[in-house]
């Protein structure tokens, strides 16, 4: 399963709004420096989907705010 993730590091708050069935955009406290906020986005994906985070990756967008992301289930 596909998903596209708009990100927003660096932010005050953490919290995820799902704009469609495979959408999500998601506002992180950590910074975009070291793939630190990267791995929290895949952590709150694979929450949010009940999957574990290492069966969710980055496929293209690791530099940019539109990521898409795989998720095996």
């Amino acid at each position: 399963m596909y998903i596209k993730v708009r990100a927003h590091p660096g932010s005050k708050r953490e919290s995820v709004e799902q704009k469609g069935e495979t959408q999500f955009e998601i506002w992180v406290k950590e910074k975009a420096e070291r793939n630190m906020a990267n791995r929290r986005i895949c952590q709150i994906v694979a929450e949010k989907l009940g999957v574990l985070p290492r069966d969710v990756r980055i496929i293209s967008g690791h530099q940019s705010p539109s990521k898409m992301l795989s998720v095996e289930k």
